[in-house]
This record gives structure tokens, C-alpha cells and sequence, in this order.
């Protein structure tokens, strides 16, 4: 379970000498992001001034991570790239395909006995090309990364979107599809366009009942969902070095939420000791010997409106809990207006459940918190009114907390203890009743809230909160209950009231485990066999895509004009589709069954230019791919917010959809759609998106002239004969219409390695 020691090593060997060429190159101070991204440039120090947002630049990242839903596809495409072995540190864990149902130990073993091929696969793919694995149950990603992995300075990609968790112990730590990882796995570069930077100042410090997470709610709300697309957040001040080191993890997680490339910290004493509390003494004392460079120059913290691109301050001694939600993460509420916003908007205010975890609040700080608040409800005569569930970030701190008597306590009010893994947060819950699809309401630690996200229910109101928070309110079964202001009644008849919560930053006895859940892979891997069943319904062997045949495309169809949010969530959906996540085709069923058809407000209802009948998305869709039509796509804004997972473009790449055509993208979905040879276009003039009819067919005019910065130019013709000419941009490199020239950009890397 090592840390990679020579490769931190040498990441701080030459920091000092790139960060320095950089501030020669753009003369000024630089800000943490920047250093950190200009000391991992692919193949050299720096030797140009890159432009915020406009610039597409080569890194080299240092290592990578991959959850088992994710992990399935993208090792099925690194098999191809004929490596063997992996370029960069990189580990694969085991945390989505677990369902939340009954209790840690069944759900385990149900996961186990239901995806064990998928495991299987994944282990032994592993063990074959040199990556660590992390067995089921040995915890969610982020928290393991977190406990193990990262380290100040450092730059990770990883195939999940709250991979920016690691921002909380200083990294520049990126979600990215599965073709991203590939990449870096086999050694070739990393491309991101040269992100924004916003800086977030943070005085004061938090008190009471206001907790870390009550930040990057407060944040979500000032910048919303799409906020911080194509952006660095970058927290600075005597707030953020107040606090903690998994505190500020939480914060980064939820940028994730607002669009952000990622968030990040500078390296201070609170990430010193975590450091060493999670046995990384040696890293810690690296990193103290060149703390100048990773953080940002005093200059840019005394004068950031001269270097960010945008400036943020919260006082952190007047912020008040957040509650946030239905529906999306950055419809943000202060506690002490929830009662009236309720009412207002006509949510159901009786909580039935709370939950505490995912990767987002599932640290050893998180839940003695929230068990400083259920130790009281049972001291004061307190029952609680809704159903308590957790899942505990890893088995280290599982293992912990029930030493120190934490869970122990929760128990004590009925809570069911889930697996170390996911569950709830991504729709792996096997809720009871959800299939009724009754009005309800929810409140989670976890960093999403879409429609059917948790259970499936499109009527379950999902509220996000922290993990202290949502053990008060859960208690109360209120929604708008403030713990700052109300009273409850015990089982005495008496009006008591609820104490600030109390913590530990880092448990007083230290961390404890017996089985982390680690294997490390075979030094010489090349006797491994891997075996996929040609019958399996879980697995199956890619194919690549077929190459651009160097034509326009005409004869275009509408498979659906999406209206509204349409996130990944809602074109690729988790929940049971999750044991599909290797097999393309059959999760190909699913695509975009979410989203809703702007033609009549329906899902997965869509008319078919073939026959005039309608019918489901993805039928319709292998309809036209049977007849050889090809198809497109329209979005609204945001398209593809949410998940990194590529499968949401994967699959209509897969099913014969050409191009997808929007207002704006959500930046992982742009680059996925871009990696696996489609088009990603957005309408240069927005209204266009108006003059889209449900039985458009589309002609391309210049493809054949598609090159970097040119707008392309189709023609939307309509079923009364008439049609519009509409102009859409695109943000393609040379090197990105090679992708799609050749089909995918695995089908480009497999050419290279051949040549």
C-alpha cells in the first residue's frame, strides 16, 4: 500500500526550479493552481504564458484513480493500447457496485455474490498491468485517496468527478472520462485547456452549528451549477488554514457541483497532520522542506483581484448551516429560512430519512460530529422521528469510529450501518416503498441531489446537508427545524434543545485497522490471464469505433431535443444500470431515458422519422442505426453536468448518434464526447436551439473543412419543406480532430503505437 515515495520524491526534487521558470516566463506571483500546473507540464519546464481559458495545454500527471463502475470501461480500452504495463501510479477501487439495502456485512456479501465476474475482472487486470486494488468494502475512493494517496503539489486524474476531493490535502486532483486515463496510463500526455482561477477568500472562523460543508453550499449558491466550468477554485485566508484537512476535502468534493475543473488548498499545519496521523510522516517532512511552493505567493493572498479571474469572500464567523436542494445542489438555503421556503414551495417537510457519508462527509471528524448529536438526542429522552443510515469513507475509518464507540452510539438509535462504500449517493440503495414513487422527503451529507439520483423516486426530495445537520434534522423529522433557535420534545414531555456538535479533528488514539483491503499487483504481470465470457451480460470486449469517411453527414435525424437540466445522470443513468458499466451494448438500453423531450415534456418518448410512431430513446436510436440514418442530439444548457462517466458518451457513440448540438457543455462531457470521435457543437446564436423541430433532418455544409476556431455550418431542414441555417461553434485542437478524424482517440493512440 505504498505512497508512491520516489515518485513524491522527485515531484518536489524539481518543483522549486519550474515554479521559479514559470514566474519568469509570465512575470508576476503566482497562485497555487498555477504552480502546481505549470510544475507538471508534459515533457519540460515551462516556456510560454498560457491564457486562461483558451489555451489547450500538455500535463503529466502523477498518478491515477479509478472506481470499479468507471474502472470496467476504462481498462477494457487500455487493453487495447498494447502497453503492458501502467505509465503512472494508478489504483482501482471497489466502491459503487455495493448496494445499500439491510447492513454492511449482507450488502457486502449480496455485492459479492451478484458482481463477482466484474470484480474478478478487475482484479486480475489489475494484478496484470501493475495497478493497486482496492478489494470491496475497503472503502469509497476519495476518502482511500485521501488517507493514502494524495499529497500537497501533486496533480491526480481520476474516472470520477469528486476526484477534486483530494484538492483538500493541496493537490490539483481532476475528474476525467476513462480515454483521459487511458492516455496517462500509457504514458502519453494529458490535455486540459488552461483553466480560469477563482479565488475564494475565506476570514473568520466557523462556529457553532456551521461546518465546512456550509461553505461550498454557500459557494454553490453564489456561482451555481455551472458556475465555475472551466475553472480552478482556489480557497486562501486565515479561514481556510482554521480548518480542517478533510474539512477542506469536503469543500473541494462539492466543486465538483459547481462545474469546477477542481478546488484546492495550499499546503498548512492542518494538512501536516494529517499527514502523519495517516502514516505519512515522510511525505510531510518533504513537503515542509518546499511549503514556498505549495502555496500561493503572498502577493496574489494580498491582492487576489489582480490575479484571479474572479473573487469570492465569505466571513466564516457569520455563516450560517446551509440546507440545499430539491432537485440540485446550488439551490442554497440558510437554515433559518428552510420553514418559510418550504411552505412556499409546497415541499413535504416530514424527513423519512437521513443519511451520513459518501465520499463527500464520511471522515473520522465528519461522523464524530454527527455522533456528538445523536449522543445527545439519546441523553436528553430524544427519539428520532426519521430513519438514520451511514456509510463510513473507509474501513480505517469504520474500523476507528467503532473503536472509539461512535457507531455504537448510532446503533443505539436504530441506524443501519452500510458498507464502506457509495451506496445511497449514487442510487445504490434498495430503498423500501420507493417504487411507489410517493411525495417524500430526504436530507443527506452527500454532494448530489437530481431527480431519482438516491431511489429511483422522481417525487423523493433530496436535501443536502452536513453530517451534524442532517443527524439534527433527522431526529427532529422536520425539514425546517433549526437547531440554532427550536426546541424538541423528549419522551418526558419536555421542551430541550440540541447543543453545538462536538469533534475530533483526528482520532486521539490515532487510526487504527486490521484488513485496509489493499492487494498489490504482480511485479511481472505478464502471466496473468484475463478472460471475458463472450456470453457475459456484464463484460464485454470493445470494438473500435469506425474512423470519419472524410463526407459531410447529411440526411441527420432528431433523436431527441432535450429540454432543460440533462445531466450525465440523465443520459446514462446509475442506480441498477451500474452492473452494465462494462458492457457497452447493454447498457446502451438506458441512454438518455432521463432526459426529457422538449417536443411533449415526456421521458424516454421520443418520435421515430421512420415510421412516425414513438418510442423509447435508445429503440429508436438502434432503429435508425439499423437503417443506417445517422442522428443527433440537442441540449440545453450544461449538457452533461454531473458524473464523469464516460459511458454517457460512450453509448450514443455506440448507438450511431453523430453529434451532440447544445447550448453549452459541462466541461467532462465536452472531452468525453471529443475523445470518443464525436462532434461536440454549441450553437453560436442560442435562440437557434428554438428553431429545432421534432422532425428536423440535418445536413453538415463543411465538415469537410473543419479545423480549430472555424465555425461549422449546418442546415436544419424542417417537415414543411422550409429550414434554418444555423452556425455552431466548437472548441476542437488540431490535435482533437484527429480524434475524431480517426474515429476515437484510442483508435489515434493505437495508430501511433502501430506506426
Amino acid at each position: 500500500m505504498a505512497f508512491d515515495i520516489e515518485m513524491i520524491k522527485k515531484v518536489y526534487a524539481s518543483i522549486g526550479e519550474r515554479v521559479n521558470k514559470a514566474k519568469e516566463v509570465t512575470g508576476k506571483p503566482l497562485t497555487l493552481a498555477e504552480k502546481i500546473l505549470y510544475s507538471h507540464l508534459y515533457e519540460g519546464n515551462p516556456s510560454e504564458s498560457f491564457k486562461r481559458g483558451e489555451s489547450y495545454v500538455d500535463f503529466a500527471p502523477d498518478r491515477i484513480a479509478c472506481q470499479d463502475a468507471t474502472a470496467q470501461m476504462a481498462l477494457l480500452q487500455f487493453m487495447q493500447a498494447g502497453k503492458s504495463k501502467v505509465a503512472v501510479p494508478t489504483t482501482v477501487h471497489c466502491d459503487h457496485l455495493i448496494q445499500a439495502k439491510i447492513g454492511a456485512a449482507s450488502d457486502l456479501q449480496s455485492a459479492l455474490n451478484s458482481s463477482n465476474e466484474v470484480f474478478n475482472f478487475l482484479e486480475s487486470v489489475s494484478n496484470k498491468y501493475g495497478i493497486g486494488f482496492w478489494k470491496p468494502g475497503a472503502g469509497i475512493i476519495h476518502q482511500v485517496v485521501l488517507e493514502n494517496y494524495a499529497f500537497p503539489g501533486g496533480m491526480m486524474i481520476g474516472t470520477d468527478s469528486h476526484t477534486v476531493n483530494a484538492g483538500g490535502l493541496g493537490m490539483v486532483a481532476v475528474g476525467v472520462g476513462g480515454a483521459d486515463a487511458v492516455d496517462v496510463m500509457a504514458g502519453m500526455a494529458w490535455e486540459l485547456k488552461f483553466p480560469k482561477l477563482i479565488g475564494v477568500k475565506l476570514t473568520g472562523k466557523l462556529n457553532g452549528w456551521a461546518s465546512p460543508k456550509d461553505v461550498i453550499l454557500k459557494v454553490a449558491g453564489i456561482l451555481t451549477v455551472k458556475g465555475g466550468t472551466g475553472a480552478i477554485v482556489e480557497y486562501f485566508g486565515d479561514g481556510a488554514k482554521s480548518m480542517s484537512c478533510t474539512g477542506k476535502g469536503t469543500i473541494c468534493n462539492m466543486g465538483a457541483e459547481i462545474g469546477a475543473t477542481t478546488s484546492t488548498f495550499g499546503y498548512d499545519e492542518s494538512m501536516e497532520r494529517y499527514l502523519r496521523a495517516t502514516g505519512r510522516s515522510e511525505v510531510a517532512d518533504l513537503a515542509n522542506g518546499v511549503k514556498e511552493h505549495l502555496t500561493g505567493d503572498d502577493e496574489v493572498y494580498a491582492n487576489p483581484e489582480q490575479y484571479f479571474d474572479q473573487v469570492i469572500e465569505i466571513n466564516l464567523s457569520e455563516l450560517e448551516p446551509h440546507v440545499n436542494g430539491p432537485f440540485t445542489p446550488d439551490l442554497a438555503t440558510p437554515i433559518s429560512e428552510m420553514a418559510a421556503k418550504a411552505a412556499k414551495n409546497d415541499w413535504p417537510t416530514k424527513v423519512e430519512w437521513g443519511l451520513i457519508g459518501s465520499c463527500t462527509n464520511s471522515s473520522y471528524e465528519d461522523i464524530s460530529r454527527a455522533a456528538s448529536i445523536a449522543e445527545q438526542a439519546l441523553a436528553k429522552g430524544l427519539k428520532p422521528a426519521a430513519e438514520f443510515g451511514i456509510n463510513p469513507g473507509s474501513e480505517q475509518v469504520r474500523f476507528t469510529v467503532e473503536r472509539d464507540g461512535f457507531l455504537n452510539t448510532f446503533e443505539k438509535l436504530g441506524t443501519k450501518i452500510f458498507t464502506n462504500a457509495c451506496g445511497p449517493c449514487i442510487g445504490q440503495w434498495d430503498r423500501a416503498g420507493a417504487d411507489k414513487k410517493e411525495k417524500n422527503t430526504i436530507v443527506h451529507s452527500f454532494n448530489r441531489n437530481f431527480s431519482k439520483r438516491a431511489d429511483g423516486n422522481p417525487n423523493t426530495h433530496a436535501f443536502v446537508t452536513s453530517p451534524e445537520m442532517v443527524a439534527a434534522i433527522a431526529i427532529s423529522g422536520n425539514l425546517g427545524f433549526n437547531p440554532i433557535t427550536d426546541t424538541l420534545t423528549n419522551d418526558k414531555g419536555e421542551q430541550v434543545k440540541l447543543d453545538p456538535p462536538t469533534g475530533w479533528e483526528l482520532p486521539e488514539k490515532g487510526f487504527d485497522v486490521e484488513d485496509p483491503g489493499y492487494l498489490a499487483p504482480a511485479e511481472d504481470g505478464s502471466g496473468v490471464q484475463i478472460k471475458v465470457n463472450p456470453d457475459s451480460k456484464r463484460l464485454q470486449l470493445l470494438e473500435p469505433f469506425a474512423p470519419w469517411d472524410g463526407k459531410n453527414i447529411t440526411g441527420a435525424k432528431l433523436l431527441i431535443k432535450a429540454k432543460g437540466k440533462c445531466t450525465t445522470d440523465h443520459i446514462s443513468m446509475a442506480g441498477p444500470w451500474l452492473r452494465f458499466r462494462g458492457h457497452l451494448d447493454n447498457i446502451a438500453n438506458n441512454t438518455l431515458t432521463g432526459a426529457v423531450n422538449a417536443f411533449n415534456d415526456e421521458t424516454d418518448k421520443v418520435k421515430s422519422q421512420l415510421d412516425g410512431t414513438y418510442a423509447g430513446v435508445p429503440d429508436t436510436q438502434r432503429a435508425y442505426k439499423a437503417a443506417g440514418v445517422p442522428t443527433i442530439v440537442v441540449g440545453d444548457h450544461n449538457y452533461g453536468e454531473g458524473s464523469s462517466r464516460e459511458h454517457a458518451a460512450m453509448q450514443p457513440r455506440h448507438l450511431g448518434v453523430k453529434a451532440v448540438l447544445v447550448k453549452s457543455f459541462a466541461r467532462i462531457h465536452e472531452t468525453n464526447l471529443k475523445k470518443q470521435g464525436m462532434l461536440a457543437l454549441t450553437f453560436a446564436n442560442e435562440a437557434d436551439y428554438d428553431r429545432i423541430q421534432e422532425a428536423d433532418t440535418f445536413d453538415f455544409v463543411d465538415l469537410t473543412e473543419f479545423a480549430p476556431g472555424k465555425q461549422l455550418t449546418i442546415v436544419a431542414k424542417h417537415e414543411d419543406g422550409s429550414s434554418d441555417t444555423i452556425k455552431v461553434n466548437h472548441t476542437y485542437n488540431a490535435g482533437q480532430i484527429g480524434w475524431f478524424k480517426a474515429g476515437s482517440a484510442l483508435n489515434l493512440i493505437k495508430l501511433q503505437n502501430n506506426s
